[in-house]
């Protein structure tokens, strides 16, 4: 089965020709499919015109959030709720185009696990795009998986790679870093994007901070989940190594240049060093601690057996 995600907020006028267009798609593909609407929470006629898709489409699934608790939330829900081997998420704004799948599961049938789609003439003004073009280097930077748009709603998964993937926060966005983490075989085509017809994006204009700010977590999460005393144990010996120099050139300045040490800056700030270095040191063993209880009483392994969920 294809499950079919979509995150949805106040998006009355485009609710009926989204499901034409995408019924119109996937009913030439031959295969089972459900579409799953997970309602964020709208406060317009949106929620009235997926009951009423619901009851007259056995294929259509609608989950109803008592609030907005924004995408990242919206598509956990509809991940954890599906019921296909390969899910597919997409905007409700109309802007993906739903005759893309096919390609999509086309790229998935190769072999792939994650197929992430590329706006590669984006429909949108230049105060979205060029933000968006620096946030997607960023990513592809830090993250270590090279995609020329992350911010793309509509992708393919197979539900394998999905269950070690945990969204929480405004981490959607990352979840090709994540699969690929999890030894997920990731690709990248490009697909269609067009102008928004109907309301306004939900989207903030400016993300770009959200995003440095998401990518440290992930780049923490990524590199030193498992072992952050690599962290803060570099910090700290990097701070005591600061502090052992300073303390060098106070004793040469004291020696050569007849400098009191007691009314030399150099000897605080090397004094500060060496404090510093031992709070880190102690936060990473703090650290070591907790992560070791963490797997040890979770029965978590520090690997993933493909095909396998490791949460059995």
């Amino acid at each position: 089965m294809i499950s079919i995600v979509i995150p949805i907020f106040n998006e009355e006028a485009n609710v009926l020709p989204l499901y034409e267009s995408l019924r119109g798609a996937l009913d030439l593909l031959g295969k089972t499919y459900e579409i799953l609407f997970v309602d964020d929470g709208s406060q317009d006629g949106t929620r009235v015109l997926l009951s009423r898709l619901s009851a007259s489409d056995p294929r259509v699934r609608v989950l109803e959030f008592a609030r907005n608790f924004g995408q990242t939330a919206a598509m956990a829900a509809g991940f954890e709720h599906s019921r296909g081997e390969i899910i597919i998420p997409l905007d409700a704004d109309l802007q993906n185009d739903p005759a893309d799948i096919p390609r999509i599961l086309e790229k998935l049938e190769q072999g792939y696990d994650v197929v992430s789609c590329w706006r590669q003439d984006r429909q949108d003004s230049f105060t979205r795009v060029i933000p968006s073009k620096v946030a997607n280097l960023l990513v592809s930077w830090i993250g270590g998986v090279r995609l020329h748009d992350y911010g793309c709603t509509l992708k393919g998964y197979r539900r394998e790679v999905l269950r070690h993937v945990r969204l929480y926060g405004e981490m959607h966005r990352f979840i090709p870093i994540f699969a690929n983490w999890a030894g997920g075989k990731v690709t990248e085509i490009p697909v269609r994007h067009h102008a928004r017809r109907h309301g306004r994006s939900k989207k903030p204009m400016f993300r770009t901070v959200k995003v440095i700010l998401d990518l440290i977590t992930i780049k923490f999460l990524g590199s030193y989940s498992t072992k952050p005393m690599y962290l803060f144990g570099s910090i700290g010996l990097l701070s005591f190594l600061s502090g052992s120099l300073l303390s060098v050139v106070t004793l040469y300045q004291k020696y050569f240049y007849s400098v009191r040490a007691h009314r030399n800056p150099l000897l605080l700030l090397a004094v500060f060093c060496f404090i510093v270095g031992v709070q880190f040191i102690l936060i990473g063993l703090v650290a070591e601690l907790i992560v070791r209880t963490y797997h040890e009483s979770q029965g978590k392994p520090t690997y993933i057996l493909r095909g396998q969920d490791y949460q059995r």
